[in-house]
């Protein structure tokens, strides 16, 4: 992103930038049925923008997705569109790439237990530094200069994540790793009334005060149950649930719970996809309409699944 000498991105490079709408635009630069395709997608979308309207859909970035500057750009505009068409999108991050390389550049070998960052006192630190600190104002700082609002929620501002340790097997300790058991909604949903983006950092603070590391997809969980929210979308690096897992063109568009339920006991949703659609089940469980798995590498997908028929990704539904 190139950012002008006031830190703004400039209009070129902003596509819902005042100045390049139609009234901005030669009119010899496109044509009638060009402009008649635009105004198709608009009327489209307007169904979906009708429906969703001032309805919550949580949104957790994972770390890959931060370290892809172009696509994070994307991410963060379709943020700010939902936003301005007067959805309440919250953002839930993790980070552990840039954990990884802080942890390498503090001489930290990073240690894991059954996919979880086993997370000492020293790791904690680096965690808190990178999670609270450097990448969730740096989402913030991003959505600002992109033309949106948003506050970054953390340790260092207003905490909304609550939790303790989370439980383990006996001879398995992964030091200050927790789970969140409550979420401080008011504060949340305060933010979202007065048209800002809260941005949450997938740490929670224990009554003790004691600060501890959780995974992202488990914290997104917890704050779209808490808030009660239409969506919760899990940006991932796959375009979502395939009958292949090596072909991206199976993708599955629409499940239900129990369609899913039997693809799991069939084998065709296997690997890594298995937990991740175990988590999207407990959601709906959980009150949760719609869950949803999206490349997020693919520019504009989350308009692209929310606002369109028929989406890019998985929509999973009770």
């Amino acid at each position: 992103m190139n950012f002008d000498a006031k830190g703004t991105l400039p209009a070129a490079e902003f596509p819902f930038h005042p100045d390049n709408s139609p009234s901005h635009t030669p009119r010899g630069e496109f044509s009638v049925e060009e402009a008649i395709g635009k105004a198709n997608t608009l009327i489209e979308a307007m169904g979906w923008i009708r429906r969703f309207r001032g309805k919550t859909t949580v949104i957790k970035l994972g770390g890959s997705l931060l370290d892809d500057e172009n696509a994070l750009m994307h991410i963060l505009l379709d943020v700010i569109f939902m936003e301005s068409v007067g959805m309440k999108p919250v953002i839930v991050h993790g980070g552990g790439k840039a954990i990884n390389r802080a942890l390498a550049e503090s001489g930290i070998e990073p240690n894991f237990v059954r996919g979880r960052r086993v997370t000492d006192a020293p790791t904690l630190k680096v965690v808190e530094k990178v999670l609270a600190g450097e990448l969730n104002v740096f989402i913030t700082d991003e959505i600002e200069r992109l033309g949106g609002r948003a506050m970054n929620l953390s340790f260092t501002t207003t905490n909304v994540l609550f939790g303790e340790k989370l439980p383990t097997e006996e001879d398995e300790d992964l030091g200050f790793v927790g789970h969140v058991t409550r979420v401080d909604r008011s504060v949340i949903e305060g933010l979202s009334y007065t048209d800002q983006v809260p941005v949450i950092p997938s740490m929670c603070e224990g009554e003790d005060g004691q600060r501890y590391n959780v995974n992202a997809d488990t914290a997104a969980m917890a704050v779209a149950q808490a808030l009660g929210a239409e969506k919760l979308v899990f940006l991932s690096d796959v375009n979502g649930v395939r009958r292949d897992k090596d072909d991206p063109k199976t993708i599955i568009d629409s499940l239900s719970a129990e369609e899913a339920r039997s693809l799991i006991k069939e084998g065709v949703i296997n690997g890594g996809m298995i937990p991740k659609v175990e988590a999207c089940l407990e959601t709906l469980d959980r009150g949760v309409r719609k869950v949803h798995i999206v490349d997020g590498a693919v520019r504009h997908s989350l308009l692209l699944e929310i606002f369109t028929t028929s989406g890019v990704g998985t929509e999973i539904h009770a």
